[in-house]
């Protein structure tokens, strides 16, 4: 298999947008990716954005992401409060706030919810991250639940074991308040690692997986 490395034209690092509808989505989804990007010096500027929580879970949403993207020049993290499940019917606001954010940041790669997820608000998110953001290479992350909509992605991005540990804790560690779901497991999280590394023949023997619908060989 044919390994791709993800950067600039110029080498330089890359600007990501990294985009949640709610707290915990983003790193159940991609945080190993983004650790692996922050310790290799890949990451010139993040824009951190969850578009959905309230109380607690904006609390926990900001730590994580404070905690995540530590080490990264650049960072700015979007905590808004769209309505919990309702995303469908919030649309024109959601689809505002994404062409205000395109306005204000422009980004090399965008890591979002993918297509096919059963959860409304995951899809909406999908569908206007699309609507929007109509030039860039986007990658799509998976979210394990009750739903039963895990499909078979095509974009792997291999990780050492330890930053597989570390992506773990760190769910573990800022999400407290999701700890006595009994989806919220750490081996349902290293499971879903190991099974993507398999799929993928990871010399690691782990990975986490994406959907790429759209990408430019040069």
């Amino acid at each position: 298999m044919l390994p791709l490395l993800m950067g600039r034209p110029d080498g330089q690092p890359i600007r990501l947008l990294a985009i949640g509808a709610h707290p915990d989505d983003a790193e159940i989804g991609c945080a190993g990716t983004i650790l692996r990007l922050v310790d290799e010096g890949a990451l010139a500027a993040v824009c951190w954005v969850v578009l959905s929580g309230e109380g607690i879970r904006v609390e926990e949403a900001r730590a994580s992401a404070e905690a995540l993207l530590d080490g990264v020049p650049e960072k700015r993290i979007f905590l808004r409060g769209f309505p919990d499940g309702f995303f469908p019917y919030s649309g024109a606001e959601v689809k505002g706030f994404f062409e205000e954010l395109k306005g204000e940041f422009s980004p090399d790669v965008i890591l979002t919810h993918q297509r096919h997820d059963l959860h409304q608000d995951h899809r909406t998110t999908c569908e206007l991250t699309w609507n929007t953001f109509r030039d860039h290479l986007i990658l799509e992350y998976e979210v394990p639940k009750y739903d039963g909509d895990m499909g078979a992605p095509n974009f792997y991005v291999t990780l050492q074991d330890e930053i597989c540990r570390r992506k773990v804790e760190h769910l573990m560690t800022h999400f407290a308040s999701q700890v006595p779901k009994r989806w919220f497991k750490e081996d349902l999280f290293s499971g879903l690692l190991r099974l993507r590394g398999m799929e993928c023949n990871s010399r690691t023997s782990y990975a986490e997986a994406f959907y790429c619908r759209k990408a430019v060989l040069t």
